[in-house]
């Protein structure tokens, strides 16, 4: 299939219009009627109703494949760019935001940083599509264990850090006293959730088989010290690691002492890293 055709088709189905698409795409209404001819003649299939503008089984199940394909050809093209003008000073490093503890702060050249705070999924991303040079994931995982990376392009994974969990509770919880909680017992407990500022819930259904943890509040941002605040006000358990969940504000942090999970930390990059980059992978992953 041609790309060009390929995004023209996802733009079209996107706005649900072909007028609409030209705009965007800055072509004329008729290259766009062309281009999906086109792109429906090559598959052999129509793929969109005209009015309305909507996609037909067909052109839905080419959608489910245009997103991934398209961001590989992205990430393709990125990758190649870096690699033929990788400057020797100066990176972009995105970060999920329990990814960034104290060390990975102190380890930042003085000068010359982007630091990009992104939702946990969007740091490969940025990655594989050229904008950031170095990311920073992180995830729940049993020890030594590596995370789960979506398939967005080949990536290379080096671990940055492990360190305990733990749940973080208003200090006049009734559990705020233990010396170590286990997740099964807090499965039907008011939780928070936050998946991009916190550990996400759904990591706590999977240690506990998949069952439990319903959300009393949905918190979407990635600014921890909003997600502990609303820890300390009451309104919900979170899972921290133990770096982010120590010394809050009208808060005690309980570790979790089964199952035995860690907090685990990932440097992710492509190509052959060179310069600032090369340097600060160095030191995170020493």
């Amino acid at each position: 299939m041609d790309p060009h055709l390929l995004r023209t088709y996802v733009t079209v189905a996107r706005l649900a219009s072909f007028s609409e698409a030209a705009r965007e795409l800055g072509y004329t209404q008729s290259a766009v009627s062309q281009h999906i001819q086109a792109l429906e003649q090559d598959l052999g299939a129509p793929l969109l109703t005209r009015r309305p503008v909507l996609p037909t089984a067909a052109g839905e199940r080419l959608l489910e494949h245009a997103g991934p394909l398209l961001l590989r050809l992205d990430a393709a093209r990125a990758d190649v760019v870096r690699m033929a003008a990788a400057p020797a000073y100066g990176l972009t490093l995105a970060a999920a935001p329990t990814a960034l503890g104290a060390h990975v702060l102190a380890a930042l050249p003085a000068a010359g940083v982007t630091l990009r705070v992104l939702a946990r999924e969007a740091v490969p991303v940025a990655v594989a599509t050229g904008t950031a040079d170095l990311g920073l994931i992180d995830g729940l995982a049993a020890p030594s264990d590596p995370l789960r990376l979506p398939d967005v392009a080949p990536l290379t994974t080096r671990g940055a850090g492990e360190e305990p969990v733990c749940v973080l509770l208003p200090d006049a919880h009734p559990l705020a006293r233990r010396s170590g909680l286990r997740i099964a017992d807090l499965a039907d407990a008011r939780w928070l959730d936050a998946p991009e500022a916190g550990l996400p819930l759904a990591h706590l259904r999977a240690a506990n088989g998949g069952h439990g943890f319903r959300p009393a509040l949905r918190y979407d941002g990635t600014d921890v010290r909003t997600l502990t605040a609303l820890a300390a006000a009451g309104r919900g358990l979170t899972l921290l690691p133990r770096s982010a969940a120590t010394g809050i504000p009208g808060t005690v942090a309980v570790a979790v002492t089964e199952p035995r999970v860690v907090h685990r930390t990932e440097l992710v990059h492509t190509g052959v890293l060179r310069g600032a980059a090369a340097a600060l992978a160095d030191v995170l992953t020493g």
